[in-house]
């Protein structure tokens, strides 16, 4: 059965409602569902956090009897297996829907088809695909723990229109306007973790939590921090979770970290350094979806050469800090133009003083 514009225009209204989600689900994707009967929504819902119903319950539960022979929209497939709750296929069959459009399949090889193919199975028509690049979009980290073991990777850095992000001496602050920061800490609030050097920590003494709009979860907070050097004094330290990602097994700063309440994870690679794609397979299997980087251009230069960054969000001010100030990477300089690092502009856009990029490795 093939897609009608009116399952276009049903589905815009469910990734619209699974975008309430967007700070709050995870480890899980955010979902939207919408229910309709002869061309009126009867039940709309979304997923809002981990262990709470998902998006379908909500929608037939204000549906109710009217879910009979009517047709329901899922950004994601609909579950078929038993996790923190019951699965959603078989809360769609028992209710008797005619008919499941779903934006996209699950990645999750615990789902991946079976939970459209238990519809099927119980006479429901199905038709998967409609939307399907908004719903990746929204889920981009989901899917990537899904299918890579680790999670997607966004690179934010601020620089004068010049690509400088600090004065030699250090100081950054502030290159970019109100309006800027404000938009950085909505990345922030969608971001599983936010993730950082320790060359940033002792130069700026940064809490990396989320201030600027309201938000009911923080992030979890990572310090890339080889020889665990962290002061114990920092604001980072001070509430909500950190994870200390280390190169050296000096048991006593593990547990001065870990009397501040700091995890510590040591993960050393073959130069002594934190060996940075063991510490995103890691953060993988913890869960974490999405990564916010918001580092010094040394660390920034470590996640782009080896292979970590999958966007980058940068900020440029209308303003210029000359040769000497310090740039966004710590990169090897070229010889030759050919071997640049080629980006794709993904969006382009004002943001109060200043411009915003995102971009992705080509």
């Amino acid at each position: 059965m093939s897609a009608t514009a009116d399952d276009y225009r049903w589905m815009a209204r469910a990734l619209e409602l699974a975008e309430r989600g967007l700070f709050t689900t995870t480890p899980n994707p955010r979902v939207g569902c919408v229910i309709v009967r002869d061309g009126t929504i009867v039940g709309e819902g979304w997923h809002v956090r981990a262990g709470e119903p998902h998006a379908e319950v909500h929608a037939l539960a204000m549906a109710g009897e009217q879910a009979r022979s009517a047709t329901a929209y899922v950004t994601l497939e609909p579950c078929s297996h038993h996790g923190r709750t019951p699965p959603c296929a078989d809360a769609l069959i028992k209710a008797g829907v005619a008919r499941v459009v779903a934006a996209m399949e699950d990645p999750n090889p615990l789902v991946a088809g079976r939970g459209l193919a238990r519809l099927r199975d119980a006479g429901i028509a199905t038709v998967a695909g409609v939307q399907e690049h908004e719903a990746r979009e929204l889920n981009i980290g989901f899917i990537s723990r899904m299918t890579r073991g680790r999670p997607w990777l966004r690179l934010k850095a601020a620089a004068t229109l010049d690509g400088k992000t600090a004065l030699n001496n250090g100081v950054s602050q502030w290159i970019t306007g109100d309006d800027a920061r404000r938009d950085a800490h909505r990345w922030r609030a969608r971001s599983c973790a936010v993730l950082t050097g320790i060359g940033t920590v002792r130069d700026d003494d940064p809490q990396l939590n989320v201030r600027a709009i309201p938000t009911e979860r923080q992030p979890l907070r990572i310090i890339v921090d080889a020889r665990l050097e962290t002061p114990l004094n920092a604001k980072i330290l001070d509430g909500g979770r950190v994870l200390v990602a280390g190169a050296v097994k000096d048991a006593e700063r593990i547990a001065a970290l870990q009397h501040r309440g700091a995890d510590v994870l040591i993960l050393p690679n073959n130069g002594g350094k934190v060996d940075l794609p063991a510490l995103m397979t890691e953060l993988g299997q913890r869960g974490i979806n999405e990564v916010l980087a918001e580092s010094g251009f040394k660390l920034n230069g470590s996640l782009l050469r080896e292979g970590c960054v999958d966007e980058l969000i940068l900020y440029l001010a209308p303003s210029l800090a000359g040769d000497d100030a310090r740039g966004l990477f710590n990169l090897p300089a070229l010889s030759n133009l050919a071997d640049k690092r080629e980006l794709a502009f993904r969006d382009v856009r004002q943001v109060g003083r200043d411009l915003r990029i995102v971009a992705r490795p080509v």
